[in-house]
């Protein structure tokens, strides 16, 4: 297979990947984005692509330096992998591949849902699958209100953003005044967006789940001290074996938002089982690799191989 591999920085995730990707023989194009253009309403065209970005049985940068042209890099590859860090970078290079009618994964429509938990909060509410209680103010006065119904602690997050970054525990109306003055003043339009929710007493962990397609294939938990478990941070760890429950409720998440390569998050509710907080569509795995027995970067390439199978044959 021809596959592309959007990126801004490779990490041990990517390399992960890329070494499973050349032991089975794939062609490789890596898409450094930082150095790519790409034109609207440009259409690719392979042979230039083929010429601009040689290819062979090992990956192969397709930047190698110098500014390239992101339709004809990617055109004839039979699947592109986004794996950018910037939210705002996923965000367009998918919708951009998507334009040029390159199969990426994960779809544009599902990266936007996931990036934006606003979007995130209305797609698993409306498709029923539980999730912390949310309210959504534009002003300081109505966010405090929304802070002050729910009571303390409650928790204030960014709508866009990843590894616990700007999330803040509020344990009374004077921390919930200063926050919300800061996020006023911060200036960005995003920052105005209040986003308050449900604190859930999780017991000390949470669980994330990686899903491809829909289809959940390992677990881990993240413990630790502090009220966020994120193993960026620090959180220790471990296996977890999914259960009914949590099969059901991670296959209905990925559903709810399109289905494709997802970290799914829940935390236990006690003897109300799960609660899903968070759907991440650029999901890393490092972690969750050396937490569990499964090979993860072999079963991601299992799942890309599947998908663009489906698309060649759907291809007229």
């Amino acid at each position: 297979m021809e596959i592309g591999l959007l990126y801004s920085r490779i990490r041990r995730d990517e390399k992960l990947l890329l070494s499973e990707l050349r032991d089975r023989g794939h062609d490789v194009r890596k898409v450094d984005v930082r150095d790519t253009t790409f034109a609207v309403g440009a259409a690719g065209d392979a042979d230039e692509a083929a010429g601009g970005a040689e290819s062979d049985a090992d990956d192969t940068d397709a930047t190698d330096g110098d500014v390239t042209d992101g339709a004809a890099v990617l055109s004839g590859c039979d699947v592109v992998l986004d794996r950018c860090l910037a939210t705002s970078r996923s965000l367009y290079t998918t919708r951009f591949a998507d334009a040029y009618d390159v199969p990426v994964v994960n779809d544009p429509a599902t990266a936007r849902l996931c990036a934006d938990k606003v979007e995130t909060s209305l797609a698993l509410s409306e498709a029923g699958v539980p999730t912390p209680a949310t309210t959504v103010a534009f002003d300081t006065e109505s966010a405090l209100s929304a802070v002050e119904s729910f009571g303390y602690p409650c928790v204030l997050k960014p709508v866009v953003g990843s590894w616990g970054r700007l999330m803040a525990k509020l344990e009374g109306r004077a921390a919930a005044e200063a926050v919300l003055e800061h996020k006023a003043t911060l200036g960005h339009y995003e920052h105005k967006v209040f986003y308050v929710q449900d604190f859930v007493a999780k017991p000390g962990r949470d669980v994330r789940v990686l899903v491809c397609g829909t289809e959940p294939v390992a677990a881990m938990t993240r413990a630790g001290d502090h009220w966020l478990t994120n193993a960026k941070r620090g959180a220790e760890t471990a296996a977890f074996e999914l259960d009914e429950e949590a099969t059901e409720l991670a296959t209905a998440a990925a559903e709810a938002v399109g289905g494709g390569l997802l970290g799914v998050d829940l935390m236990e509710t006690g003897d109300d089982g799960y609660t899903v907080h968070e759907v991440n569509h650029t999901v890393e795995f490092q972690a969750l690799n050396d937490a569990v027995e499964a090979d993860v970067p072999a079963t991601v390439v299992d799942w890309l191989e599947q998908t663009a199978a489906t698309t060649l044959q759907a291809t007229p």
